[in-house]
């Protein structure tokens, strides 16, 4: 990989975390008006006009629209998604960003785990030093001399890093066989529609004041999707995922301009524990990942 690109990956990296922050926001705004089901579907609606048009730009639509597609395994991502959605957008209401990102950073370690069942993959010794230590800055995190195990914000959070982390190992199943125009057009229409459907019963009227955050969330998040795309397609895997935990200090600037609030010293600790394992592990990936790259060409 030349250097040039995996500068190009790590600056498109650091955007797409950026871009994904501000959605964050955004989402953490709703959650304050309206029913997470109903945040949910409104994040699918607003963003699968844009999924649509970038589809039809690139002409993939072949690919999203093929009779071979795994429908199964498409409707139980789109179904994790949801689920991970809903509960970060609970979670979202008693915690900050900074606080919700910090435990959301134990699904890369998570994925390690699940990667051994559905992948096939094994678990190397540094591997699993470097998950202990990760769900050691859970714990850190969740302040235990508070009761915080038992909040039901934090637990919320944890449960959407699973989901996240086992959308991701099916993302990468489904990658083997078909692009990933088809994930990302019905992973979007799936939460448009599974959440509109779910939420009807008790949908809330959209106030005119929040048109601008509706159209922030879609903007913020097609813009994060186009960023991650280009950082992995330029950049070294390795070299370029330890720079998603930037997302964290996008998420302490924004507590701290728009809702005055700053993480304790237990979040931040837990927090530095579990980027710590994430970057050892990221770290000792990269020379398998550069020998694997060498005896493949």
């Amino acid at each position: 990989m030349q250097p040039t690109g995996t500068l190009r990956g790590i600056a498109a990296m650091l955007l797409a975390c950026a871009f994904f922050a501000c959605m964050d926001a955004m989402l953490k705004t709703l959650a304050g008006h309206y029913p997470p089901l109903q945040v949910t579907a409104l994040r699918g609606l607003t963003a699968l006009p844009l999924v649509c048009l970038y589809i039809a730009w690139r002409r993939e639509a072949g690919g999203v629209f093929n009779r071979r597609l795994r429908w199964r395994l498409h409707l139980l991502r789109a179904t994790l998604n949801m689920a991970m959605l809903v509960l970060f957008v609970h979670g979202l209401k008693t915690l900050g960003l900074a606080e919700a990102y910090t435990l959301t950073f134990i699904a890369p370690l998570l994925m390690v785990l699940i990667a051994v069942p559905m992948l096939g993959e094994s678990i190397l010794p540094r591997h699993w030093v470097a998950i202990g230590l990760g769900f050691a800055g859970v714990v850190i995190a969740l302040r235990p001399e508070q009761d915080a195990f038992l909040a039901p914000g934090a637990l919320a959070i944890l449960v959407a890093a699973v989901c996240y982390a086992l959308s991701n190992m099916l993302g990468r199943l489904i990658s083997r066989t078909e692009p990933s125009a088809a994930l990302v057009f019905w992973t979007t229409a799936g939460m448009a529609l599974g959440g509109s459907l779910l939420s009807a019963p008790q949908w809330v009227p959209i106030q005119p004041q929040h048109t601008w955050v509706l159209a922030g969330l879609a903007l913020s998040g097609f813009l994060g999707q186009l960023a991650i795309a280009e950082a992995f397609r330029h950049g070294q895997a390795a070299a370029i995922a330890p720079f998603e935990y930037s997302a964290l200090a996008w998420g302490l600037l924004i507590d701290w301009l728009f809702w005055n609030a700053a993480p304790d010293a237990w979040t931040l600790g837990g927090g530095a524990l579990i980027i710590a394992s994430g970057l050892w592990l990221a770290r000792s990936e990269a020379p398998r990942s550069g020998t694997q790259e060498r005896r493949a060409a």
